[in-house]
């Protein structure tokens, strides 16, 4: 008897064992989900660019002599600072500072015979003077004092037209010393040499009309640097220069960089098999950034068309179906599908109108399998 009742009761813990087992792993098991709580805080419509956009140099320029000569000097390295005004490039000028020394030489004999032939139309002068105050007192004849007075008249045309060949010598200098000038570059601003294409003794010519040839030199200023990117025609009108930006440089990281809009292309890109876009030119607004920037580095902008600041916000990640949410109950570990009101959006938050109150948790790991409503959950990483 005391057999079968102890077998009654194996037999019975038995079945309760596997019943348990069958209800603790036949139960459904909470879904691990990423969850972000509502807050406030900015959120921003903004406009990004379509394709990458290029670090470029406020100024740049490629001087190259106006006429043909043999390289003579070229006294700047790559890479050098140099200012406005300072020499990069010297061609053989030597019969050019032969013609200029020519010229002064010229000018300085012209200065001296005028100088000369004054003074004598000035002796001229008073001598005529003279002789017609004495010709009123009747101690000079007529006939001296006419000559007198005709020799003064030439010697002044004498005088005059010696002023005039000074005059002459002087453009002829300028006309020297600008043909001289042709013979060397300078630097139009401050600005650091990118590239030099020649070497000393090599022989340049100008480029001819309509043919481009290389520069001799690659200037580019250092103090100013814009992004220059392409955004969709869709979004250009909501632009105007002057607004708020973000520029964020491929080489520097994840870094944000504060810009202003500096200008909007006036025509649209139409790229075969590509969207129409506009180019738009954004500035940096701290001079500081600048010292970090190289030409061609690339880039991307975005504009800020509108913010709403201190307004209930959730990661964008979180929205389904343009208008749904997950949040997740922590009272019942479940999750309740909600319907919201948006308002702005970006690609980090959107701006909850309706439908949600701060602090509540709403599901980020929106593509979680079994993601429905009611469904059990637990946050992810929490206690078991």
């Amino acid at each position: 008897m005391k057999r079968a009742q102890t077998k009654s009761i194996i037999v019975l813990l038995l079945v309760i064992i596997a019943g348990y087992l069958y209800w603790n792993f036949s139960k459904p098991q909470p879904l691990e989900v990423a969850v972000h709580a509502v807050e406030r805080g900015a959120v921003e419509l903004t406009a990004a660019n379509t394709r990458a956009g290029t670090v470029t140099a406020c100024l740049r320029s490629y001087p190259t002599p106006s006429i043909g000569g043999q390289i003579a000097r070229i006294p700047v390295d790559e890479g050098e600072r140099v200012e406005k005004g300072e020499l990069l490039l010297e061609l053989w000028n030597d019969l050019h500072k032969a013609d200029v020394a020519l010229a002064e030489s010229r000018t300085e004999e012209a200065q001296n015979t005028a100088l000369a032939t004054c003074l004598q139309a000035e002796v001229a002068q008073r001598e005529a003077n003279r002789l017609v105050s004495l010709g009123k007192r009747g101690a000079a004849s007529a006939d001296q004092t006419d000559k007198a007075v005709t020799e003064a008249k030439a010697k002044a045309a004498q005088c005059a037209a010696a002023k005039g060949s000074v005059l002459v010598s002087k453009a002829q200098t300028e006309v020297a010393k600008a043909k001289l000038a042709q013979t060397r570059l300078v630097a139009p601003f401050d600005g650091i040499v990118a590239k030099i294409n020649g070497e000393v003794f090599e022989y340049v010519t100008p480029s001819p009309p309509g043919i481009a040839t290389l520069p001799i030199i690659d200037l580019i200023g250092a103090d100013c640097f814009y992004v220059a990117a392409p955004i969709d025609e869709v979004d250009a009108p909501g632009i105007v220069p002057g607004m708020p930006a973000r520029i964020t440089v491929d080489a520097l990281g994840s870094t944000a960089f504060e810009g202003r809009v500096r200008r909007i292309a006036p025509f649209v890109q139409d790229y075969e098999k590509q969207a129409r876009t506009v180019d738009v030119e954004v500035g940096f607004v701290r001079k500081e950034d600048t010292e970090l920037m190289l030409a061609g580095y690339s880039a991307d902008i975005e504009v800020i068309l509108q913010e709403n600041d201190g307004t209930l916000r959730i990661p964008t990640e979180a929205v389904i179906d343009d208008d749904k949410v997950f949040v997740f109950d922590p009272d019942d570990d479940r999750l309740h599908e909600k319907t919201i009101s948006k308002g702005l959006s970006n690609w980090h938050h959107t701006e909850v109108l309706d439908g949600l109150s701060a602090g509540e948790l709403v599901v980020t790991s929106v593509d979680e399998e079994g993601l429905t409503d009611g469904a059990i959950a637990r946050i992810e990483n929490s206690a078991q």
